[in-house]
């Protein structure tokens, strides 16, 4: 991958803003985005990886509609919703334009955006078993990776992954409905109820003493020879990736059906929550292959834990933590609670982010509030997350900056989560 190692501040700024420091609310407006006609020449990854990963997912239609409900088409994807005029004004506040929700919070399967990178990674890999076992044959249905003989093969090996706990669910899900032993590796204040869930999966969960990135890194260890065993790197899949970045299709459908233009007259602010990035970064690269200059990926992180924030302002040349920026990564936004950014995806995504808003707590709460009693959406406080952000940015924002504009905040969490921890997130607001 051809990268420019590093991304540092001008005129004698610090890189990192002494807000962000400070861990206050900061619209950061990324000043090293570039035309996308040159990230992506200079990309490892094109339009063709994500083709080839949509075509995958839509080879195990048969099966998903088999093993799921709700996805009698074999479709893990979400409404596009449109905001409700009341709420939109609360949003939009003088700027124009129109603001839609993705609503990946209640995707099919998980109930949550994890599914389309975790779900796909064990896809991937039963694919990969399959065709070295020679199970594979011209015209077979992908159903048949539910029958016996193909559950026999992935019952001998392990999928393992670190998580705060929607990717372990969504690799859980996956992997135990193929068979699979499933591992999850979680730092140990991820939320209980998430890791009694695995538990009732069949999974092994495995709690680690530190945060998200040395449950990561100990699990990573623990497989790195096992060849009967395949480890879902957060941090560094390019399957996870490219899982992602499929999901730019389903969102460029449900535009055009809905009769919404994304051109240069015409942008496409897309509010993204991030953790370590894969998610956010596997929709902004695929959205830009389909988009182009367009789309305006605004990323959105907790006050005290902005890892991608610290890591573009930073540089690129190696892997820089919050803590570093003097930051202590704890939030309510658990799934958003990352100390250090993917390098994978900020060197790939990096020169395409628009802007990175940070928000606090408390207004993941409110959101959350306004979102269930105005709107009826049942939110995590992470995927609250991109309302509070487009609040904010475009309240920092000139109106003629984004004069017929669509804003599209992408849901992230809380289909499952349990009503005491709703109530709870409720009361906080």
């Amino acid at each position: 991958m051809t990268v420019n190692a590093t991304l540092r501040g001008t005129s004698g700024e610090p890189p990192i803003p002494a807000p962000v420091r400070r861990a206050e609310p900061t619209v950061w407006r990324n000043p090293h985005r570039q035309d996308a006609a040159s990230v992506l020449a200079a990309s490892a990854f094109c339009e063709a990886d994500m083709r080839q990963a949509e075509a995958r997912w839509r080879r195990f239609d048969p099966l998903l509609a088999q093993l799921f409900d709700g996805t009698e088409d074999g479709r893990i994807d979400s409404p596009l919703l449109p905001v409700a005029p009341d709420l939109s004004r609360t949003l939009l506040g003088d700027a124009p334009g129109s603001v839609w929700v993705k609503a990946d919070h209640d995707l099919p399967v998980t109930g949550c955006i994890k599914a389309r990178g975790g779900v796909y990674e064990v896809l991937a890999y039963a694919e990969t078993l399959a065709k070295a076992a020679g199970l594979l044959r011209p015209g077979l249905s992908y159903a048949a990776f539910a029958s016996d003989v193909f559950r026999d093969l992935f019952a001998r090996h392990t999928v393992a992954v670190g998580s705060t706990g929607n990717l372990g669910f969504s690799v859980g899900v996956m992997g135990r409905a193929l068979g699979f032993a499933v591992e999850v590796h979680m730092s140990h204040d991820a939320k209980a109820w998430k890791k009694q869930r695995l538990r009732e999966l069949g999974a092994r969960v495995v709690e680690h003493p530190g945060d998200y990135g040395l449950a990561v890194a100990a699990a990573r260890e623990a497989f790195q020879d096992r060849s009967d065993a395949h480890f879902v790197d957060d941090e560094d899949s390019v399957d996870l990736f490219l899982g992602y970045a499929a999901a730019a299709l389903d969102l460029q459908r449900q535009l055009a059906e809905a009769g919404i233009a994304v051109d240069a007259a015409h942008p496409l602010y897309v509010y993204l929550p991030c953790g370590v990035g894969g998610a956010p970064g596997g929709v902004t690269f695929g959205l830009t292959l389909l988009f182009g200059d367009a789309v305006r990926p605004v990323f959105v992180e907790p006050v005290a834990a902005p890892c991608m924030l610290v890591q573009l302002a930073s540089g690129l040349d190696r892997s820089v933590s919050v803590y570093e920026a003097g930051l202590d990564n704890r939030t309510a936004a658990d799934g958003l609670a990352v100390a250090s950014a993917s390098l994978l995806v900020a060197r790939t995504v990096g020169r395409l982010i628009d802007a990175v808003v940070t928000v606090p707590d408390a207004d993941l709460f409110r959101w959350l509030k306004v979102l269930w009693s105005g709107a009826g959406m049942r939110l995590e406080p992470s995927a609250a997350s991109g309302f509070a952000a487009l609040n904010r940015f475009l309240a920092e924002t000139p109106p003629a900056d984004v004069v017929s504009a669509t804003h599209v905040v992408w849901t992230t969490g809380g289909a499952h989560l349990p009503e005491a921890e709703f109530a709870t997130a409720l009361a906080r607001a």
